[in-house]
C-alpha cells in the first residue's frame, strides 16, 4: 500500500496508490500525492512494468508527473516506455503540469475503460463507474488470484460485477455516513463486497482526519469477511 487517503494526504500518509507484484512483474495502481517516494523505496529509479490510473483527479494521478521526471532524468535516452493504462483525461491533466514535455516519451498509453488487456501475467479489465470525471474500475486477474479496485465511485450495481469473487476487493470508503452520490461510505463498501462475494475487503480513499477504526466498524455491519485498511506500507498477499 503506497497510500490510502482521499482528497489530500494527512501528515505521514499519502493519497491513493498501490503496488501489485506477481511473478516479478510490477504494476502500479494510481499515483496520488506523496506516493512516489514510497514507490521508489521498493522500485529504485521507478522500475515498474506497467502503470494503471483510474481517473484524472490529482489525488490519484499527480505523482505520475514525478515518475515521468524520474524516468526522464535517470532512465537514459534508450529507456523503454512503460505501458500506461488510463482514461485520456489523465494525460491532459498531468501533461498540463509540464506543457513543454510529453508524457508519451516515458509512457505508452492504452485507454480505459476498454476491452481486456494482457498486462504481463495479468488480464486487465475495466468498467466505467460514476464519479465527477470518468473513472475506470479495475480488475486484475492472474492464474491463481483476482484483485479488484474501484478507484473513486458512487453507488452502482456495476460494483457487484467488478468485485465478483475477488480475492481482494479494494473499495472507496471516503465517508463514514451520509448518502454521497459520487463517492461511497464505509458501510456501502461493505455492502458491495458482500454482494460481490469478495473474499477480503480493503477500505481505501478514507477522508483525512477520519478515525479508521470507525470506518472498519461501519463496514463490519455489512460485511462478515476480513476487513483491511489501506495503511501505508502494509503488505498483503492475495
Amino acid at each position: 500500500m503506497l497510500g490510502g487517503c482521499g482528497g489530500y494526504p494527512e501528515a505521514g500518509r499519502a493519497a491513493s496508490g498501490f503496488l501489485v507484484e506477481h511473478d516479478g512483474f510490477r504494476v502500479v495502481l494510481d499515483l496520488g500525492y506523496a506516493t512516489l517516494p514510497r514507490l521508489l523505496a521498493h522500485c529504485p529509479d521507478g522500475a515498474v512494468d506497467a502503470v494503471v490510473i483510474t481517473h484524472e483527479h490529482p489525488d490519484h494521478c499527480v505523482d505520475l508527473n514525478a515518475l515521468d521526471r524520474v524516468r526522464h532524468f535517470r532512465g537514459g535516452p534508450d529507456r523503454a516506455r512503460i505501458p500506461l493504462y488510463c482514461p485520456p483525461g489523465v494525460l491532459d491533466r498531468v501533461g498540463a503540469l509540464e506543457p513543454d514535455s510529453d508524457l508519451r516519451d516515458s509512457f505508452a498509453h492504452h485507454p480505459l475503460p476498454a476491452g481486456a488487456y494482457r498486462v504481463g501475467p495479468f488480464t486487465l479489465t475495466s468498467v466505467l463507474l460514476p464519479h465527477h470525471v470518468p473513472n475506470a474500475g479495475i480488475r486484475l486477474a492472474a492464474s491463481d488470484a483476482v484483485l479488484a479496485y474501484t478507484g473513486d465511485t458512487g453507488p452502482t450495481p456495476l460494483l457487484t460485477e467488478l468485485g465478483a469473487d475477488a480475492d481482494l476487493y479494494i473499495v472507496d470508503a471516503t465517508h463514514q455516513g451520509g448518502t454521497p452520490r459520487l463517492l461511497l461510505t464505509a458501510g456501502l463498501a461493505g455492502e458491495y463486497a458482500t454482494r460481490a462475494g469478495a473474499r477480503r475487503l480493503m477500505l481505501t480513499h478514507i477522508w483525512p482526519g477520519s478515525d479508521r477504526g470507525v470506518s472498519v466498524a461501519r463496514a463490519r455491519q455489512e460485511y462478515a469477511g476480513e476487513i483491511l485498511v489501506a495503511d501505508e506500507e502494509t503488505v498483503v498477499e492475495v
